[in-house]
């Protein structure tokens, strides 16, 4: 696995979003800690930002692509593939945007933050619908897992051959794009 060098802009850009009341840390007990994932590989980032809302995700993906640096998205760090690891920005959803916002149980939907570990998000449905809804993908991982990385790799489980893949219940979603636009995505005809 190879990833490109730290550019030398990044410091100047983890200060801007320091000064924007962003949560970040490029200190080195917290570069060590975002250099793994659950694969064998090793990438110390150049800082690790903790967003609080899809606005905030904007602004720091804008200010990346600016200055040409990757931004890397990390839930619960469970890829076995070094997917939530690099040598840019990590943008960990875990700490802050980690909440079920509402369920619907008309339309049987539930909007969630994308940091939600996956168990978590199956116990408020559970709860909150006094049993009748969850959300189905059942990865090994989901005690750790968040729905964020769940999305990327279109998380599946023991379950999926008679409930389906994550791809199969997801209705809309809030994306940044890698310039920083905010753009909602549904599926046809939603």
């Amino acid at each position: 696995m190879t990833a490109a060098p730290v550019r030398s802009e990044v410091p100047a850009l983890v200060q801007r979003v320091r000064r924007l009341g962003i949560d970040v840390d490029d200190s080195s007990r917290r570069l060590a800690e975002y250099s793994y994932d659950a694969s064998n590989y090793r990438v110390p980032p150049a800082a690790v930002v903790f967003p609080r809302s899809a606005d905030e995700v904007a602004t720091v993906v804008s200010l990346c692509a600016a200055a040409d640096v990757v931004v890397i998205g990390r839930g619960g760090g469970t890829s076995m593939a070094g997917n939530a690891i690099g040598r840019g920005i990590v943008l960990d959803f875990s700490r802050h945007m980690n909440r079920v916002l509402s369920v619907d149980t008309e339309s049987r939907t539930a909007v969630v933050e994308p940091g939600i570990v996956i168990s978590e998000l199956q116990r408020q449905l559970v709860t909150r619908t006094d049993g009748a809804f969850t959300f189905a993908p059942d990865p090994s991982s989901k005690t750790r897992a968040t729905v964020g990385g769940a999305v990327g790799n279109d998380a599946c489980g023991n379950h999926s051959v008679r409930y389906g893949r994550t791809a199969d219940h997801t209705v809309a979603m809030d994306v940044v794009t890698a310039e920083g636009h905010l753009l909602r995505v549904t599926r046809s005809g939603v």
